[in-house]
Formats: structure tokens, C-alpha cells, sequence
């Protein structure tokens, strides 16, 4: 290696300084670190995105939605509100007020003596009356209304 040397280069050269055709295994070394370290970081900062979603996962369907899609607009515009927003959402417990009202309405249907799956077949009736509408654009609103009461009847 000294014969390779410059005349100018001092001779006590550090040990990452290698010959000409040589491996540079510093390089090759902080190469590896770095690759790593991204993927370290990397993997953190999605764990760490993703902790609302894994909080919010036990609560109630709609809840653990409205925690993800905040999650989802946080990671892809960088708007850390979204994210806060979300971690807050995860952590509070929201109320079911689904099951009591359905309960209610069912209870009150029951007292008027409505039969519990009417309901289904008035929906599906009105969507009928909206479909042919929709299909004979010239069928005018009051022919409409007389085919959703017949319908019903």
C-alpha cells in the first residue's frame, strides 16, 4: 500500500482509507445500518399511526370506521389533527343508542298492533313506486302517489 502512496499523503493512514480496487467496508457497513435503521423507523412510525385503529378495534363497528378512515386521511395528508382526532375518538367510549331506540320503536309498534316485518315491505313497496318513476319520466307525481297507495293497501 505505501507504494501507492502520494509523496505528499502522509503515512499513517486511518484504517477506513482503503487501497485502490479494494472492498470499502466502511461503506458496505453504514450501508447496512442505514437500510435498517429506515426500516426501524419506518415500521415505528406505522405502529405508532396505527394505534387508534388497534385501540378503537373492541369498540363498536361505526366508531372503529370513523377512527380508521381519520387514520387513513392522517397518514396521507400529514395533518396530525386527524390523528389526534382519532386517538381521542379510540379512547372514549361512545353510547349504543341504537339498541334502546329499537327496542323503544319495537315496543311501540307492538302496542299500536303493527306486525313486527311490515315495516320491511312498506320500504320495499315506496322503492318499487320510486323505481317506476324513475324508469317513465312522464308519469306525473300524483300517479306516483296513487301507485304507493295502492301499495299499501
Amino acid at each position: 500500500m505505501s507504494e501507492s502512496l502520494h509523496p505528499s499523503a502522509p503515512r499513517d493512514l486511518p484504517g477506513f482509507i482503503t487501497a485502490p480496487g479494494d472492498t470499502d467496508v466502511l461503506m458496505v457497513v453504514v450501508g447496512i445500518v442505514l437500510i435498517g435503521s429506515i426500516l426501524m423507523v419506518g415500521n415505528l412510525y406505522l405502529r405508532l399511526h396505527s394505534l387508534p385503529e388497534q385501540m378503537a378495534h373492541k369498540s363498536q363497528k361505526l366508531q372503529f370506521e370513523i377512527v380508521a378512515v381519520l387514520g387513513l386521511i392522517a397518514l396521507f395528508t400529514h395533518n396530525h389533527l386527524f390523528w389526534v382526532i382519532g386517538l381521542l375518538l379510540a379512547m372514549v367510549d361512545l353510547p349504543d343508542f341504537g339498541t334502546p331506540l329499537h327496542r323503544i320503536a319495537g315496543s311501540v309498534d307492538k302496542i299500536a298492533g303493527v306486525p313486527p316485518n311490515n315495516g320491511a315491505t312498506e320500504v320495499a313497496g315506496e322503492s318499487a313506486a320510486h323505481a317506476v318513476a324513475a324508469k317513465d319520466p312522464d308519469t306525473t307525481k300524483a300517479a306516483a302517489a296513487k301507485s304507493e297507495v295502492r301499495s299499501h293497501a
